[in-house]
């Protein structure tokens, strides 16, 4: 590959799924990227929920890397349960994975367990942690230099020079800052997350409602998401077509722990009780999360030394189930054309011959799928879509 130096200088904005699949399969083919990660380490931050990863996108990406049979060893297969409840607690739809389907299916894995997985297949000098990115600087030539405010070094300025700049930097990219103008819109869902610590013992009637997989329960542009993660835990996301800034216009402490329950419960009145013991029995508190996207379709226009995969490129809702999936396939397919690319400019431009024309498609299923969840209908269009008959 030519640059403007013997060897690429590639910095990879952001330690996820897809910047760390991407610096690992370029690693395997003597290409070095450093990655740089504005949390201080690995362990700063929960990771979040469960992810199940799929044959054609985050399995094939991890199988390019040289990883699918850790991450089986780590996966879970029984994760794969689909259940969906309706807001009088009947069970409406059950799937329950066969057997067969532990190897050909998509089981789960915790995000953390996954990250920790392509952590440790790096060189420990890959990732450089505590550095946020600040601004991208275009150098005239193709180059750019990336200012950075160095957390551990308490440096308000450090700079890098790179021949190639990958923002895989999430939601509120600011690579994505150089590329384009497009800027992620509420979705018009909130998740309010709260958790279930030892659920088999300490919460038996909720767990057994869960499942070994995911449960759903979708009513009047409102419902649960439960999701079994490893350890005993039950994450839970209370979901809901509300104005963005619902708590602060109803004068709500978000600290406020009984407030804030006493706020969902009134808007779930006339649902199960059984449903509502995932409101009442958190051992977590309560934690907002409005839903964002990209407007579809987000595009830029060819820049030499700049690109984005991941949430950078097409944050979507979690309803695709695609997001850390095409994220992982996105990293495998831009480090293998800098690999089989003589120029980097021309493996970013194959890559986002690619990139583009899928993310617009998954995104578009993506609003589709919370626009059905979250509707007066959501339990009979989740349906539907569960059997096949949408």
């Amino acid at each position: 590959m030519k640059t403007t130096h013997a060897t690429p200088r590639i910095a990879i904005i952001g330690a996820g799924p897809g910047g760390l699949i991407c610096a690992r399969i370029l690693q395997r083919n003597g290409i070095t990227a450093t990655v740089h990660e504005g949390d201080v380490s690995r362990t700063a931050r929960d990771q979040g929920g469960s992810l199940d990863m799929h044959p054609g996108s985050g399995r094939h990406a991890l199988q390019q890397a040289g990883l699918l049979d850790d991450f089986l060893a780590r996966a879970r297969p029984e994760g794969q349960q689909m259940r969906l409840i309706g807001r009088d607690g009947r069970v409406l739809f059950d799937a329950i994975p066969p057997e067969a389907d532990t190897v050909e299916g998509n089981p789960e894995i915790d995000r953390g367990q996954l990250r920790d997985l392509l952590l440790d297949s790096l060189d420990p000098t890959t990732v450089r942690w505590g550095r946020t990115l600040t601004r991208v600087e275009p150098r005239g030539d193709g180059t750019h230099r990336l200012h950075f405010a160095d957390s551990l070094t308490a440096d308000p300025d450090d700079t890098t020079d790179v021949d190639l700049v990958i923002g895989a930097d999430g939601a509120w990219s600011r690579v994505r800052r150089a590329l384009s103008d497009a800027t992620p819109r509420y979705t018009g869902v909130t998740f309010v997350e709260t958790g279930l610590d030892e659920a088999d013992t300490r919460h038996p009637a909720l767990a057994e409602l869960t499942g070994n997989g995911t449960m759903m329960a979708l009513d009047d542009n409102q419902g649960f998401v439960a999701q079994r993660n490893s350890g005993g835990h039950i994450r839970i996301y209370v979901g809901m077509r509300i104005d963005e800034e619902w708590q602060r216009h109803a004068g709500l402490d978000p600290t406020d722990t009984t407030a804030v329950r006493a706020a969902l419960l009134d808007r779930f009145t006339g649902w199960s009780p059984d449903l509502l013991g995932f409101i009442t029995d958190t051992d977590t508190g309560y934690t907002n999360r409005p839903l964002y996207a990209l407007p579809v379709p987000h595009t830029w226009e060819p820049t030499p030394g700049l690109t984005l995969l991941g949430d950078a490129a097409h944050l979507m809702s979690p309803f695709s189930g695609m997001g850390a999936n095409l994220a992982m396939l996105d990293g495998a397919d831009l480090a293998q054309a800098l690999v089989d690319h003589p120029t980097v400019d021309q493996a970013v431009t194959a890559y986002e011959k690619i990139l583009l024309p899928r993310s617009i498609e998954a995104a578009e299923g993506a609003a589709e799928g919370i626009d059905g969840a979250f509707a007066p209908d959501g339990a009979e269009q989740a349906l539907a879509h569960m059997t096949g008959r949408h």
